[in-house]
């Protein structure tokens, strides 16, 4: 019947075509969660330090 390959073969394109679907809207999530951490990061960075001290002295 089949062999342990044609089954891997057969596994990996039924799962890349139920994931074509979902890869739009993955990727806009990931797009999404990118510029999130990216806002936060800015914004940690322009932060004052609690002490009132720059972070980064110099």
């Amino acid at each position: 019947m089949f062999g342990l390959s044609e089954f891997a073969i057969i596994l990996v394109v039924v799962i890349a075509v139920l994931a074509a679907r979902k890869l739009p809207e993955v990727a806009r999530s990931a797009g999404k969660s990118a510029r999130i951490l990216k806002a936060e990061a800015r914004a940690a960075k322009e932060e004052p330090s609690p002490g009132g001290e720059n972070r980064h002295p110099g």
